[in-house]
């Protein structure tokens, strides 16, 4: 049997990369999808291939009225909620003196509001049948970086909101697990977009891959593998727990 038959998830993100990689390994393993994005015309486009098994949702992550809505169309559409991947996210490289106070808000509002509406949500969801939640944070959730300090702050709010969502719904019996992810640069179109914006993006991406004891980048399936996990049943004892998938780079 596939390992997530008859389940129902809610990915955040997934128009690209983590989010969208995500959603077509659940259909594969016998979810049922609902794939939440701003990206309107991406998510459709993200979604068309996989049938009748996904149905696409536009949402704004900072929203809480979107989140409302966005539960509430999961639901209609699916019967109920068994999984929440929250893996919207926006990525910014400036040091504290050059991060501006919007840059801030803009990283705090996707990263760290979107995540806590999203567990919220979730938990109002699944707190009858029980489910698991996953929260994408980031080896930045786990150590500095010089010129990080926007995204260094928001998914160090998504590492400990996840221990404290963990917690409290095991203390309430919800049967609801909560975990998060930590990858290292992942060859997507947030990190595609960040070597862009590099002056010489050839040495950008040489750079990265050099940081990594594997010598690579990772790819978006890796990431949504060990998300599968997370999800199944075969996690029902993992909870409040952090994942890092970073290709040894912590490790040093």
């Amino acid at each position: 049997m596939a390992r997530l038959q008859d389940k129902v998830a809610l990915v955040t993100g997934a128009a690209s990369g983590i989010g969208r990689r995500c959603a077509q390994r659940f259909v594969e393993e016998g979810a049922r999808v609902a794939m939440t994005d701003i990206d309107r015309e991406g998510l459709e486009a993200a979604a068309a291939p996989l049938g009748a098994a996904a149905c696409a949702i536009g949402h704004d992550v900072a929203s809480e009225a979107d989140w409302e809505a966005a539960v509430a169309a999961a639901t209609a559409a699916f019967g109920r909620l068994s999984i929440l991947v929250n893996s919207a996210g926006s990525g910014h490289a400036a040091s504290i003196e050059d991060t501006t106070f919007e840059d801030w808000r803009r990283a705090m509002a996707v990263n760290a509001d979107g995540t806590f509406l999203g567990c919220r949500a979730g938990v109002a969801a699944m707190k009858e049948t029980g489910g698991a939640i996953v929260n994408l944070s980031s080896v930045s959730g786990l150590v500095g970086g010089h010129n990080l300090a926007a995204y260094n702050a928001s998914k160090g709010a998504v590492r400990l909101l996840t221990k404290s969502v963990a917690l409290h719904c095991a203390r309430k019996g919800y049967g609801i697990r909560c975990n998060s992810v930590h990858p290292a640069f992942i060859d997507t179109p947030m990190v595609e977009a960040l070597i862009a914006r590099s002056r010489d993006p050839a040495s950008a991406r040489a750079r990265l891959e050099t940081q990594i004891p594997l010598q690579r980048l990772g790819q978006a399936g890796e990431v949504a593998d060990m998300i599968v996990y997370l999800a199944s049943d075969e996690a029902a004892f993992v909870t409040g727990a952090e994942f890092v998938i970073d290709g040894g780079l912590t490790a040093a």
